[in-house]
């Protein structure tokens, strides 16, 4: 049996985006276990991780928030042509930076949680939407920031009506659909 070589494995960026609390996170961490259990090599970059490190001098400005994509963008992109799986979960509420990132990456396949406000807030165990809505926390989006639905993401989840194993069936079955699996 021939073992698979470095470049057999055609990268790509699954770039979660959707409210904060949406499920971002718990979907990619599950797809991205799946795809290492079949041996693929994945990379996860999270949004709450990422800024303690690689954007932690970023705010929550605008200008800010697109610094912190840019920079996401580039990582995703040396990682995808290197033959690695990326997920990312940004909320990255704006379209014209998501756009942005589309174009840089190239093997890039949007993923929208989507989610009520409501079913956001009910969600939220560090009580950020609450303090949002009492002033405590700015440019809290989906409060007091907009976030800019996707227009045609090639996955649409719906996780306020979905269970998680359900949606992480829909991103592997669009995966392999896309001929990446």
């Amino acid at each position: 049996m021939q073992k698979k070589q470095c470049c057999d494995q055609k990268g790509f960026t699954l770039w979660f985006t959707g409210l904060p609390c949406s499920g971002k996170s718990a979907v990619a961490d599950r797809v991205a276990e799946i795809l290492r259990e079949r041996g693929m090599r994945v990379e996860r970059l999270d949004g709450d991780i990422v800024r303690q490190g690689l954007t932690k001098d970023l705010g929550y400005s605008r200008k800010d928030r697109d610094e912190n994509i840019r920079r996401v963008t580039f990582v995703a992109k040396l990682l995808t042509r290197n033959g690695v799986a990326v997920l990312t979960s940004f909320i990255s509420p704006y379209r014209e930076i998501r756009e942005e990132s589309r174009r840089e990456i190239g093997d890039f396949i949007e993923v929208y949680a989507k989610c009520s406000l409501e079913v956001c807030m009910q969600r939220d165990v560090k009580g950020m939407y609450q303090k949002a809505i009492k002033g405590e926390i700015k440019e809290f989006t989906g409060i007091s920031d907009p976030y800019e639905e996707p227009l045609n993401p090639e996955i649409l989840l719906q996780t306020d009506q979905e269970t998680l194993e359900e949606s992480v069936e829909k991103v592997l079955k669009r995966l392999e659909e896309l001929g990446y699996l």
